[in-house]
């Protein structure tokens, strides 16, 4: 089984409870509005990275970054867009197993036509008195069993 860890919004806050909810991911999926390059650096101490830029990242060190990705990873296959109603293409004939976004704010997690989406909610600053969330997404020869994880709570 391959863990993953999935982030997003963290406009440059990494809360201590996000890298405690993280620890023990194979890799980590930031779904954009990084914020601040330390959050990458601090997050790759975790685990590998695979990160996109969202809206707020417009400053030079935010150009390393795509919009989008496509990574493969335990054998399945996830795409990557900050927000997902600029998705752009059409997940299920492109093979996609899951689309990873964030930008909202608001976690989901949904199946459509067979694909899952996934966004994480927000890790960083609160607003709109939203829950301060993040993902993990546990990956099996058959199944994606996403959890979304509420920071505000003490570990279960």
């Amino acid at each position: 089984m391959l863990r993953l860890g999935i982030i997003s919004d963290t406009h440059g806050l990494l809360r201590p409870e996000a890298e405690r909810r993280l620890a023990g991911v194979d890799h980590i999926i930031h779904a954009g509005d990084i914020g601040r390059p330390e959050i990458i650096e601090r997050l790759r101490r975790i685990a590998p990275v695979t990160a996109i830029r969202g809206n707020i990242d417009t400053a030079d060190w935010a150009k390393a970054y795509a919009e989008t990705e496509t990574i493969g990873l335990g054998g399945r296959t996830f795409y990557v867009v900050h927000d997902v109603h600029n998705l752009g293409i059409d997940p299920a004939a492109e093979g996609i197993d899951a689309v990873i976004s964030g930008h909202s704010h608001r976690a989901r997690i949904e199946t459509v036509g067979g694909v899952l989406y996934l966004n994480p909610g927000s890790a960083g600053p609160r607003r709109f008195k939203l829950p301060i969330t993040l993902a993990r997404l546990d990956i099996s020869s058959r199944t994606l069993a996403p959890v979304i994880h509420d920071l505000g709570t003490p570990d279960q």
